[in-house]
């Protein structure tokens, strides 16, 4: 049997650099942030993250075990499954922080956004990222789905949750694809324009909608009032369309 080569380590004093020794080999944080989103069995982690092969992924499991990051759903069974430790659910905010850091680079770099694989589950995560609780205005929910992937966000008290699932009363329920919604993520394309072109459809009073996007950081404060320039007017206006075709349907 092949000897599982011995772990690397940069031998610092130093909380990051530990942090490193832990976390810092490559594919490790995106276990974690599958992880992150619900245990996964091995065959689910192989098929999130192409490209690792199968041996890379199984050596990056047991380090991640053998240092309480992770843990088998069953001992007996590796296709069992794993979940996050106490310790592992910690580095919820690292992970995070690192993707609003690349979130927030991507826009100010849209050329560089790679062409390579794009999965909707990966869309909760990055609205968790999104979604600053110092933006939140009012306590309401909001639904999202991405190319079938369904969650919710929860706005109450000045806390922001977000959740895998439908939400139970939404008072906005959106629809897009894999690619608008990273295309918005990274400032690709304007909220407005997604919706003007019905890549991205809204469900629920138009009111709602500036909230959302100023919590997700894709829109001015509406508690602010600027002069409205022409875009503004239009998403307006398609808004109130959008709410009286809902409501129509509804009605019908």
């Amino acid at each position: 049997m092949k000897e599982q080569r011995e772990r690397r380590s940069y031998d610092q004093q130093c909380g990051l650099a530990f942090a490193l020794d832990l976390v810092g080999e490559r594919w490790t944080l995106l276990i974690v942030r599958e992880l992150l989103l619900r245990p996964r069995r091995y065959r689910e982690l192989l098929d999130a993250l192409p490209g690792i092969g199968t041996n890379l992924l199984a050596e990056r499991l047991n380090l991640l075990t053998q240092t309480g990051i992770i843990r088998p759903l069953d001992t007996e069974r590796r296709t069992a499954g794993y979940t996050l430790t106490e310790l592992g659910e910690r580095l919820r905010e690292p992970v995070l922080a690192m993707a609003r850091f690349g979130l927030a680079v991507l826009a100010e770099r849209p050329a560089e956004l790679p062409a390579g694989v794009r999965r909707a589950s990966w869309a909760v995560l990055a609205i968790e990222a999104m979604a600053d609780p110092e933006r939140a205005r009012t306590d309401e929910t909001y639904e999202f789905d991405i190319s079938g992937e369904v969650f919710h966000v929860v706005v109450h008290g000045g806390r922001v949750r977000t959740s895998t699932g439908p939400a139970t009363d939404p008072v906005l329920r959106i629809a897009t694809d894999t690619q608008t919604f990273f295309d918005l993520g990274s400032r690709v394309i304007e909220p407005v324009e997604a919706v003007l072109t019905g890549s991205v459809t809204v469900q629920g009073p138009p009111a709602a909608v500036p909230r959302c996007l100023y919590l997700l950081g894709l829109g001015p404060d509406p508690g602010e009032r600027p002069a409205l320039d022409a875009s503004t007017h239009r998403a307006a206006a398609l808004a109130r369309m959008q709410a009286r075709t809902t409501a129509g349907a509804v009605a019908g």
